[in-house]
C-alpha cells in the first residue's frame, strides 16, 4: 500500500467573525491558504520531503500581505517589523529557529538554513542577518514588510494604550479582549510525506505594539513547533501560554507517553490545560498515519488541509 501523504497549514487564529469581513477578504485569505497547500502537496507528491513541503508552504503565506509573518508582519512599539520562525524535521529532530530578524524576506527558509549550516538552533538579531546574508538567503529593505493595514493597527493599539502592552486576560482594562486580532498572527505549515517522515514549520511577525524584544512561542522548538517520528505541529495565539505549557511538545508526549491519538492529545491541550490557564488559540497537527487535528479555542483559525486524494479543503470560522 501506497504511504499517506497529508499537509496542513493555518494562518493563526484569533477574533475572526464573518460578520465583519468582506466576501472579497474571505475569498483572498481562502486562495493564499489554497496556493500553499496546493504547492506543497506538489512536493509531496511527486515524492518531495514534508521538510521542502513546509518550507514552501510557509513561504507562500510570508509573501501574502494578509498574513503576520513575512510581507505582512505587525509593527513593534517603535514602527518597525521584528520577525521570527523555525522548522522542525522529524525524522531526526534537526531543528532551526531565528528571532528578531527585520531584513530577511522568507524567515521560514533562514530558520531552516540555521539547522543546516550553522551547527546551532537558534539565532537572534543581528547575528541572525549576519548568518543570513553569509549564506545567500534572500533580503528584502524595511519597506517591504509596510503595509497600511498593519500600520493603522498600530496607530489604532497606540491610542487605546500608549504606555505598554497589555498582558493580562484577566483585566477588565485589557486591550487584548479589543484588539487581540491586531496584535497576533502567526502562520504555519505540518507535512507527511511518502516515507513516512513529518515535518513541521511556523513563522510570524509577532505582536503589534510589541517592546522590549518581546519573543513568542513561535520560534521556540517545543513550544510552537515540534516535529518528531509520531506527528507534527505548528502553534498560533498567545506566545506566552503556549510557551509556559509547552504545547506543541506536549501534544508529542501524550502520545508518546500515555498513548493518545492525535485528535485527543490536541484536544487536550488546546480546548483543556490552555483555557484552563487563561491563554487561548489553535495549532495544526498531523501524525504518521496521515490523519490531521486542527483544534482552536478562539472565534475562527484561518486553515486548511490537503491529502493523498489532492482535494484541497480551507475554512476560517468555527462551525
Amino acid at each position: 500500500m501506497r504511504q499517506k501523504i497529508a499537509l496542513a497549514v493555518h494562518g493563526g487564529a484569533g477574533t475572526i467573525v464573518k460578520s465583519t469581513m468582506t466576501a472579497a477578504l474571505e475569498e483572498a485569505y481562502k486562495s493564499a491558504l489554497k496556493e500553499a497547500l496546493q504547492k506543497g502537496h506538489a512536493i509531496l507528491k511527486d515524492g518531495g520531503s514534508a521538510l521542502d513541503a513546509v518550507e514552501i508552504a510557509v513561504r507562500v503565506l510570508e509573501d501574502c500581505p494578509l498574513y503576520n509573518a513575512g510581507k505582512g508582519a505587525v509593527f513593534t512599539a517603535d514602527g518597525r517589523n521584528e520577525l521570527d520562525a523555525s522548522i522542525m524535521n522529524g525524522k531526526d529532530l534537526s531543528a532551526g529557529a531565528i528571532a528578531e530578524v527585520t531584513n530577511i524576506k522568507n524567515p521560514v527558509s533562514a530558520a531552516r538554513a540555521v539547522m543546516e549550516k550553522s551547527g546551532h538552533i537558534f539565532l537572534v538579531g543581528r547575528g541572525a542577518e549576519e548568518f543570513a546574508r553569509l549564506y545567500g538567503l534572500e533580503t528584502a529593505e524595511p519597506d517591504y514588510f509596510f503595509t497600511e493595514e498593519r500600520w493603522m493597527a498600530l496607530q489604532r493599539v497606540r491610542d487605546e494604550d500608549p504606555t505598554k502592552t497589555e498582558l493580562d486576560h484577566g483585566s477588565g482594562k485589557s486591550t487584548l479582549k479589543k484588539l487581540k486580532e491586531e496584535k497576533f498572527g502567526t502562520v504555519g505549515a505540518v507535512a507527511l510525506d511518502v516515507r513516512g517522515n513529518m515535518a513541521a514549520a511556523t513563522s510570524t511577525g509577532g505582536m503589534t505594539n510589541k517592546k522590549w524584544g518581546r519573543v513568542g512561542d513561535s520560534s521556540i522548538i517545543g513550544a510552537g513547533t515540534y516535529a518528531n517520528d509520531l506527528c507534527a505541529i505548528s502553534c498560533t495565539g498567545w506566545g506566552e501560554y503556549f510557551i509556559r505549557l509547552c504545547i506543541a511538545k506536549s501534544v508529542a508526549d501524550l502520545m508518546e507517553y500515555k498513548g493518545y491519538t492525535l485528535a485527543k492529545a490536541t484536544h487536550e491541550m488546546i480546548l483543556k490545560k490552555l483555557p484552563e490557564l487563561g491563554g487561548d488559540g489553535g495549532l495544526i497537527a498531523v501524525d504518521k498515519a496521515g490523519n490531521i487535528a486542527m483544534p482552536f479555542s478562539t472565534e475562527g483559525m484561518y486553515r486548511g488541509f490537503v491529502k493523498s486524494n489532492g482535494k484541497v479543503v480551507v475554512d476560517i470560522y468555527r462551525k
